[in-house]
């Protein structure tokens, strides 16, 4: 199985348009939030099964503020993270999800991309496809491959 994770598009659409014309075939697709419109526009181009949650930016919209799902071996959070504090750290955010018995927690809000593994918890923020504020300032997004032990990979790319 092939996910494409992205975060903070903004209602700027076209990077998404792009990656999902260099990605090709993805089984999922997860929007960690501040979609900010355009969600139906996205679930249409992708073609598979798109997953998004509320970000603190997205007013008048009619998602979740977060999604628990089981992908492969793991249980996985999807959040925006701002009512974590992700914009400082990430320690609350995975103390939570560890709270929970989660295994992977996806998550947005600061615009910088992170793969986080620790023993208890992965973390994943695929940055903005759209507004990134890491060093260099390349939209970002991740692609998680899960294989058919269930097991999962983590790759942040860039536009």
């Amino acid at each position: 199985m092939r996910i494409l994770v992205i975060s903070d598009s903004h209602n700027q659409h076209d990077n998404v348009m792009e990656v999902l014309k260099i990605e090709k075939h993805i089984d999922m697709l997860i929007h960690c939030g501040d979609i900010e419109n355009g969600e139906a526009e996205i679930k249409k181009a992708c073609n598979c099964p798109m997953i998004a949650v509320k970000g603190n930016n997205d007013f008048f919209v009619d998602l979740p503020k977060e999604i628990e799902l089981e992908l492969g071996n793991y249980k996985v959070l999807v959040t925006h993270g701002h009512y974590y504090f992700v914009s400082l750290e990430n320690t609350t955010i995975k103390l939570e999800a560890i709270s929970r018995d989660i295994d992977i927690v996806f998550y947005g809000h600061s615009h910088k991309p992170v793969i986080d593994r620790e023993e208890e918890i992965i973390a994943i923020n695929p940055g903005s496809i759209s507004y990134p504020r890491q060093e260099g300032k390349r939209p970002s997004y991740c692609i998680m491959e899960i294989d058919v032990n269930g097991k999962a990979t983590f790759e942040i790319r860039f536009l």
